[in-house]
């Protein structure tokens, strides 16, 4: 498999979804070419659990009644990060959580968004030191440790219910590694990513989520199913995503990075994403270049641990 892009992914084991017992997802991380000023590079793994009176864990796909829910952070129900005054650390929060949007706050501290889902993004501060997360995606941030020694800033989670520490990023004991912080980052190194996408001559397509209509349970799939797309290699691709579901779903895109569309189709998010939270009766539109020949999945899920996980497939030729 070519690795083409430096970044944060995430491998998840999609085809034993349902099983009887948690397939847990694995970071996989792309490094670069050319080097980052940072001084600690940590990816943080965000897990949500559901257990059983007997301690044992359900598997998303399947009803989590009489159980209780916790998240943990590389495997710990608390995570603690500690660093020398004025360090830089590289935080790759991924939520590998199965079902659920989370959120994750960095209380007191200035939080600056690098990358999302793996991509390279106009460097941008956190509202509030806060970050918003469906189910597999990723935000990369550079945080400065800065204060005296025995200063920590607690890691809060919210699962949409409530807010809870879950971490926290403590100054050590360690001589300050610089007399000041670093100033504010430069962008990461790019991936190349298409400068434009023509939106006119793009191929457009309309995707249904929130209903198994036309979609397979990844047990169910095949090959020989018809796709839901087909582009040819170089066009512009615009989907729109509607969700005919009660709740939120949540839509991946193997393959390719795509671009929020605005509401009025004349601009995107200055970002690229391969996940996408869209709430119920909402439609939003994506658009990609479709650069890769090959046959690829697609996702849908909705943020119910019972709901099951749904593929299709699209090809560019």
């Amino acid at each position: 498999m070519p690795l083409r892009h430096a970044g944060t992914f995430l491998c998840e084991p999609l085809f034993a979804d349902g099983g009887t017992a948690p397939a847990r997802p694995r970071p996989l991380i792309v490094t670069g070419t050319s080097p980052v000023a940072v001084d600690r590079d940590e990816v943080l793994l965000i897990e949500e659990w559901r257990l059983r009176p007997d301690g044992s864990a359900i598997p998303a796909g399947n009803d989590p009644k009489d159980s209780t829910q916790i998240h943990t952070i590389n495997g710990k129900t608390s995570y603690d990060i500690s660093a020398p005054a004025n360090a830089r650390l590289r935080l790759r929060f991924i939520n590998g959580s199965q079902r659920s949007v989370l959120a994750v706050k960095l209380e007191n501290l200035d939080v600056r968004v690098m990358a999302i889902d793996g991509q390279p993004a106009e460097p941008f501060p956190a509202r509030n030191g806060a970050l918003v997360l469906a189910p597999g995606s990723r935000t990369d941030v550079f945080v400065d440790a800065a204060g005296p020694t025995g200063t920590s800033f607690a890691i809060l989670l919210h699962d949409g219910k409530q807010a809870r520490p879950v971490g926290k990023l403590a100054i050590s004991n360690d001589p300050p590694v610089r007399p000041a912080p670093f100033p504010p980052a430069p962008p990461l190194p790019g991936n190349d990513m298409p400068a434009q996408l023509d939106l006119k001559s793009a191929a457009r397509f309309e995707l249904t989520l929130g209903t198994p209509t036309e979609w397979f349970r990844p047990a169910d799939f095949k090959p020989s199913a018809a796709p839901a797309f087909q582009a040819k290699a170089g066009r512009s691709v615009v989907l729109a995503l509607t969700n005919r579901g009660a709740i939120a779903s949540v839509f991946h895109l193997h393959g390719h990075h795509f671009r929020l569309l605005d509401r009025l189709d004349d601009g995107w998010k200055p970002f690229w994403l391969d996940t996408l939270a869209i709430e119920p009766g909402q439609t939003q539109r994506i658009a990609f270049l479709a650069e890769y020949p090959g046959r690829y999945l697609i996702e849908q899920v909705a943020t119910d641990w019972a709901a099951p996980r749904l593929v299709r497939w699209y090809s560019v030729q």
